[in-house]
């Protein structure tokens, strides 16, 4: 974790002092639920809730030497503890600790990612609204195309993280779950029930089959669902750095009175905070291939998975809280400007009336093959113009077109308002997602 891309509290929630402060509260609940069962002695919770701690020097010190990460943690709980800590982890196995820790860990981040995403969806939402009727033009590869609004382009976006959502709530139920089975998942020297009684205690559910791990094609789904999540960052990253070349500058990233853009160019305002967006999608897509690896483990366990998640799992999360917040805050700010949006769109001339154009030719009787020679020929005649003549002029001129079109037509034909007539019932739907 990078602390320049690292916020405090997802941060935390990897740090050495919260897993075990997990892992202590998981040993003891399982103490509680045998107490209640009769497996251990009366007393054993209650010591380890008064006296139970740890140090994470001291388990590392004594992992050196062991070279087993729960052991160690045991015997450093063990002497704060006392002659009660040796009926702690009574019939269980490590992944039964480590696991629903986890479980928990990520479970507590998914929480944090939730929230973030609703500060985007509040960004985008607010935005939104403002440039619902905002005329802009829209691109098909990257060429003018038909005009739409600004409200109705970032409204896409806006069911993109929507959709995020839903996924990273269902991903978060995958993940919650709990396995205290034992060795290989049978139960043999720790019953169904105390599971059931720390699953309860931590919110989460019990494992349908731990054998004696919980299945890492949970985990997979919720670093893919993270995945794609990135990629909505960078979408919506890179739609914003293409607005904000010089040529186009229809929107751009704010740009505050003491920053500079370049060393060398004092002139240089450039999208840096859309360009690192870009850059951590990268990286957190790079975390699901090996979660999606980290589901084929030999028969009933093996621990080829641990380390792979122990770098993933907070690299991916803290990255994506960061990108979230960052992306939130690039959307609140973004510096838009509506006149440039129209300058730019009839900067070319009209050609993005040619469908209506089309679509009134082939309606006044002419074939759909003929009525597109015709608009066709006149609107590349505008394009190697590059615009100084106009579509409607070219049109005006077409004895084919004056036969079928009369000045009323095409008034009607070069009219911006059809485009956006209904982008409040797309806005609608998106905000209604």
């Amino acid at each position: 974790m990078i602390p320049r891309y690292t916020r405090p509290e997802m941060a935390a929630i990897w740090e050495a002092d919260n897993k075990f402060r997990i892992m202590l509260e998981v040993e003891t609940l399982a103490a509680e639920a045998m107490e209640k069962s009769g497996i251990v002695p009366e007393g054993v919770s209650k010591a380890l809730r008064e006296r139970g701690n740890f140090n994470a020097d001291r388990i590392d010190e004594i992992e050196r030497e062991v070279k087993h990460d729960v052991i160690a943690f045991l015997t450093n709980v063990a002497e704060y503890v006392g002659e009660e800590a040796r009926f702690m982890h009574q019939g269980m196995t490590s992944s039964d600790v480590l696991d629903t820790t986890f479980a928990v860990q990520m479970k507590q981040a998914a929480d944090i990612l939730l929230g973030d995403l609703d500060k985007v969806l509040a960004a985008l939402k607010k935005r939104i609204i403002e440039h619902k009727d905002t005329i802009c033009i829209g691109r098909s590869h990257g060429i003018h195309a038909e005009p739409t609004t600004f409200g109705v382009k970032l409204a896409g976006h806006y069911a993109a993280f929507a959709r995020a959502k839903k996924r990273l709530e269902s991903a978060k139920q995958e993940i919650s779950v709990c396995a205290i089975s034992g060795a290989v998942g049978t139960y043999a020297t720790v019953a169904p029930d105390i599971e059931s009684y720390v699953a309860e205690k931590l919110d989460l559910t019990p494992e349908t089959v731990s054998t004696q791990v919980i299945p890492r094609d949970r985990h997979a789904m919720f670093f893919a669902v993270m995945g794609v999540i990135a990629s909505s960052i960078e979408n919506l990253s890179v739609e914003i750095r293409h607005l904000q070349r010089t040529e186009v500058r229809e929107a751009e990233e704010f740009f505050s009175e003491k920053q500079k853009g370049s060393s060398a160019m004092p002139h240089k305002r450039n999208p840096i905070l859309t360009e690192n967006l870009t850059g951590q999608a990268r990286v957190i897509r790079a975390a699901v291939i090996p979660a999606m690896e980290n589901v084929a483990l030999w028969h009933e366990r093996d621990i080829s998975h641990s380390s792979v998640e122990r770098f993933i799992a907070p690299d991916a999360t803290v990255a994506l809280d960061f990108s979230l917040n960052r992306l939130a805050n690039v959307i609140e700010n973004l510096l838009v400007y509506p006149e440039r949006m129209m300058s730019n769109m009839e900067r070319m001339g009209g050609l993005v009336f040619s469908q209506r154009t089309l679509l009134a030719l082939t309606q006044s009787g002419i074939s759909r093959e003929d009525s597109y020679r015709i608009v066709q020929r006149n609107a590349m005649k505008v394009w190697e113009s590059d615009g100084k003549i106009t579509l409607r002029e070219m049109l005006e001129q077409d004895a084919d077109v004056k036969a079928k079109l009369d000045k009323a037509a095409l008034d009607k034909i070069f009219d911006y308002s059809v485009y956006i007539k209904h982008a409040g019932t797309i806005i609608d739907r998106a905000l209604t997602s």
